[in-house]
């Protein structure tokens, strides 16, 4: 094949931090056929994990944000003053949308436009919901060339939402859940969605990782109980379950460890120090800690006893559920969304009323005193996550969707 028909593809990650999106999609942009594709990535943010992809891809850092809207928004939703002057409040809101569009939205459309151009770009894949990227949807409108965006969570079912729907070419959807709900909340026809299961390197994965070294490191003892939460700490994420759960579980279950696996995204650091104060009023310094953001995950699984997933609202798929599948780990998870759709009760895992603390607690509890029922169970979610989760398979899938789009 020669070189003049290799395609450019430029993928936009608008992500609110170094999670599961960047992730699949780095494992993506590493399996691409390059005699048949060239990725660029550009990402909003920065750091050294963004940095890390220059290794797999042109990589540009078009930076989404310069000044803080939500904290704006928070501090005038925080100011009473404002609510007690009619229309003020409204007015205040309109000039941060205002600002929101001059100071962030219209330079990153502007740099990105031009790095579209410059870099002779085929098909714009934009790794998130529509509304957070529709500079680059609408870059791919300026430009005629095809995208598509791959859509990880639920739909509110706004007039703006639908708006940004009805822009992008094809959608990607993580799992049928999300397709549904797109269908159902944002009126997209089912013959321009494709459910694509997020993929992982699966025999990449270090099946015999030391997890000891991760015990070692956060102060875990060889007999304890370790129990996870994996996941960056959003409140939907239900960090704050957790603790309750931890709460419920304190003198049942003899050197228990909840245990907090995640970094913390710079809208959420409140959200962390909440988290911290509820852990002081509870008395559970001595159960609960944090972790922080950890590069070897297979250490992570390999050192857990039990890995959790607690969503309070429906996960469309969650990289979490297919590693710890993968890893073959005991995994709890609610029963709705992503993890419903993944795991089978009693098969391939465990799952539990959403947004229930005691349903959670008696499930961490019950694998506690079934240690058999833990070993199996992470066997049979193992088995079906290799003939599930192939990134392999993924790649191939998205590869034959930008061969129909594109000339």
């Amino acid at each position: 094949m020669s070189k003049k028909t290799i395609k450019n593809i430029l993928y936009v990650e608008n992500g609110i931090g170094y999670g599961g999106a960047i992730i699949c999609l780095r494992h993506l942009v590493r399996h691409l056929d390059r005699n048949r594709f060239n990725p660029v990535v550009v990402t909003g943010r920065t750091g050294t994990h963004y940095q890390e992809i220059a290794q797999e891809a042109d990589w540009h850092y078009i930076a989404d944000r310069h000044i803080n809207v939500i904290a704006l928004r928070n501090r005038l939703a925080q100011a009473g003053w404002i609510k007690r002057i009619p229309g003020l409040s409204t007015l205040f809101n309109q000039l941060v949308a205002r600002a929101d569009d001059a100071f962030n939205f219209l330079p990153f459309f502007l740099r990105l436009l031009w790095t579209a151009w410059r870099c002779k770009v085929d098909l714009i894949h934009a790794n998130n919901e529509p509304l957070c990227n529709r500079a680059a949807l609408l870059v791919g409108e300026l430009l005629r060339i095809p995208t598509v965006c791959h859509v990880r969570g639920d739909q509110n079912g706004s007039r703006l939402m639908r708006w940004a729907f009805s822009m992008p070419d094809h959608f990607i959807s993580v799992s049928h859940w999300v397709a549904k709900s797109m269908q159902a909340n944002a009126q997209v026809p089912v013959d321009k969605i494709s459910v694509i299961y997020d993929g992982i390197a699966l025999e990449k994965l270090d099946l015999n990782a030391d997890g000891t070294e991760f015990r070692k490191q956060h102060d875990i003892a060889p007999d304890a109980f370790a129990v996870g939460l994996v996941g960056l700490l959003i409140p939907w994420k239900g960090q704050e379950l957790f603790l309750d759960a931890a709460k419920l579980l304190s003198n049942k279950i003899p050197g228990l460890k909840m245990i907090i696996v995640g970094g913390t995204p710079d809208d959420c650091v409140a959200y962390e120090a909440k988290l911290r104060q509820q852990i002081i009023d509870e008395q559970l310094q001595d159960i609960v800690s944090f972790t922080g953001h950890v590069a070897k995950m297979e250490t992570v699984y390999n050192g857990l006893d039990v890995v959790v997933s607690a969503s309070i609202s429906p996960e469309p798929l969650g990289t979490v559920v297919i590693e710890s599948m993968a890893m073959g780990r005991p995994l709890i998870g609610p029963d709705h969304g992503g993890a419903a759709e993944m795991m089978a009760h009693n098969q391939t895992g465990l799952l539990f009323t959403p947004k229930d603390a005691v349903a959670l607690a008696n499930q961490i509890e019950r694998f506690y005193r079934e240690p058999e029922l833990r070993t199996r169970l992470g066997q049979n979610a193992r088995d079906h996550a290799l003939a599930t989760f192939s990134i392999e398979t993924h790649t191939n899938k998205i590869q034959a969707l930008y061969d129909s789009l594109l000339p």
